[in-house]
């Protein structure tokens, strides 16, 4: 064999064994701490964040706001079209000015007619005391039973007279005020309906994006702005079903984020929706940074370990030379059953079958 050839294939055996000697890669199990913890993830949100939408069909006629600036409760965001409910408001307003003029005639009759009602009682009372003393006198025969039947009955149209005229007085009195109050309700309603074409925001804060233009068809399903509290942020989280039973508020949250890659910042749950999304299986929890980052935008993406239980003075190993699930190397080859307890995402707590002193190897 010649040197060249040699040289070359003893380069090649000594790299077989150095590959050979890299693959079998051997540790002890470290006595620390394991950290349960439960996945989420979700997207930052404003405090107080919220889609703003009409709640009548027309078309956008002006935009009044531009994304970032700040908002004040009640100002007015966008304007629709809205000549039809002017013209009936306009309407109303006609209709309920007619109604008071009407009114005016109505009290002049109600007037007339307490006068009526009040002569009405003055004959009645009249009536009934002619009526009862000639009962008196008619028990002591100084009366004729003709003479008597006349003043009953003179008597008893007197009481009729006098219900009637009092009947037609709250007749009277009812009419002029469901009359005002109708047509006042009316004017109310079409104000109303004229006002929701003017969009207002709910609360003070930041307007966060503007999402139509000018001239587009709006309907109550439209999205028109996001607005929230400006720097205040919340995280907004979904927990798988099967691990929400474990979630609770007051909870320590670690969440990381793609803006800020490689930092870890630390947040509390503060709140739990308890409903399940049915599409996603999953449930909303709401969490606020302890110390948040320096700057934040809504709808950021992040993800969060929600730390469930910390054990301290425990025996671990890393993931990856667990087989199986419940197996570990000893010896080289032996492949040895351990029971395993908490677990992270890089370590696993061994609670039998392995001491701390025996060396482990990674399986290939």
């Amino acid at each position: 064999m010649s040197l060249k050839l040699r040289s070359l294939f003893c380069l090649t055996v000594l790299s077989l064994l150095s590959c050979s000697k890299k693959e079998i890669e051997e540790l002890k199990p470290t006595v620390g701490e394991v950290t349960e913890s439960v996945y989420a993830s979700g997207v930052i949100k404003a405090d107080g964040q919220y889609t703003v939408y009409a709640t009548v069909n027309g078309t956008l006629q002006k935009v009044n706001v531009t994304a970032g600036q700040s908002i004040s409760k009640g100002q007015l965001l966008f304007e629709l079209e809205s000549d039809k409910a002017e013209l009936n408001t306009e309407n109303a307003r006609l209709a309920y000015q007619l109604s008071l003029e009407s009114s005016r005639y109505i009290q002049d009759k109600i007037a007339e007619m307490e006068m009526k009602v009040q002569a009405s009682r003055d004959k009645l009372t009249l009536d009934e005391s002619i009526y009862i003393r000639n009962k008196n006198i008619r028990n002591q025969g100084g009366i004729s039973e003709v003479d008597f039947e006349r003043v009953e009955l003179a008597y008893k149209s007197s009481k009729i007279n006098y219900e009637s005229a009092k009947k037609q007085l709250a007749q009277l009195k009812a009419q002029l005020k469901n009359d005002q109050s109708r047509n006042a309700v009316n004017l109310k309603l079409n104000q109303k309906s004229q006002s929701d074409f003017n969009v207002k925001s709910a609360f003070s804060g930041q307007l966060f994006d503007v999402l139509v233009k000018e001239g587009t068809l709006i309907t109550p399903q439209t999205p028109l702005a996001i607005i929230g509290q400006a720097n205040s942020f919340l995280l907004e989280l979904e927990v798988d079903e099967n691990d929400m039973v474990r979630v609770s508020t007051g909870q320590k949250v670690l969440v990381t984020m793609d803006s800020y890659k490689g930092q870890v910042f630390e947040a509390v749950i503060d709140e739990i929706y308890p409903i399940m999304n049915e599409r996603s299986r999953t449930f909303k929890i709401e969490a606020h940074f302890v110390k948040p980052p320096e700057k934040l935008y809504p709808n950021l993406t992040a993800e969060a370990n929600i730390i469930i239980q910390i054990k301290k003075n425990t025996i671990t190993i890393p993931k990856t030379y667990l087989m199986e699930g419940k197996y570990v190397l000893v010896n080289k080859d032996e492949k040895r059953e351990v029971k395993t307890g908490l677990s992270d995402y890089q370590k696993v707590e061994i609670l039998s079958g392995l001491s701390a002193e025996e060396t482990i190897y990674k399986p290939k």
